[in-house]
């Protein structure tokens, strides 16, 4: 991706945030990221071409984190890895993260499916650990770890370690 597409992209991820997806058009885009208009019509040809290409970005960061999860073979670690999951966001990433789960509220791009191999991965763990109900305790564990995430992006809490150590030994 060239330096130009960046910029539109970064441009595009900012205002859809800030100023909602439907109240932002390309010619703000082009002008936050400025170029011209034109430019962005070519490399992403709308502005949904735009949303694809931040979710596309989104995604590929996702799926290096959630690949480590699902390639691990010890079910203690497997839930380690994913109670780690939001403590583990770089803060130089916060601004993108946040701006992220502002843009799934907006547009109701909350997708399950991206998560279902983590999700599978916890239910296998929790099984061969002997768990009541794997299924049930893999959606808490996810569900804590988006509160986990949201918190930690929004708030920025002190203590985050301290909470991360409280959830690991809740699963230990």
């Amino acid at each position: 991706m060239t330096e130009k597409q960046e910029k539109i992209l970064e441009a595009a991820l900012q205002l859809f945030a800030e100023q909602g997806y439907a109240a932002t058009s390309t010619s703000k885009v082009a002008k936050a990221a400025g170029v011209s208009e034109g430019l962005i019509f070519r490399h992403f040809k709308n502005k949904e071409g735009l949303l694809d290409a931040i979710f596309d970005s989104i995604a590929e960061r996702t799926k290096k984190i959630f690949a480590d999860i699902v390639l691990t073979t010890d079910p203690q670690e497997v839930i380690t890895k994913i109670l780690e999951m939001p403590f583990k966001i770089d803060a130089g990433e916060y601004r993108i993260w946040r701006l992220t789960y502002a843009m799934k509220w907006q547009i109701q791009n909350y997708s399950r499916e991206k998560i279902e191999p983590v999700k599978m991965a916890a239910k296998n763990a929790f099984e061969k650990l002997g768990y009541k109900n794997p299924e049930a305790e893999s959606e808490l564990i996810l569900m804590l770890i988006d509160g986990a995430a949201t918190a930690i992006l929004l708030h920025e809490p002190e203590n985050k370690m301290d909470i991360l150590n409280s959830l690991k030994e809740k699963y230990k």
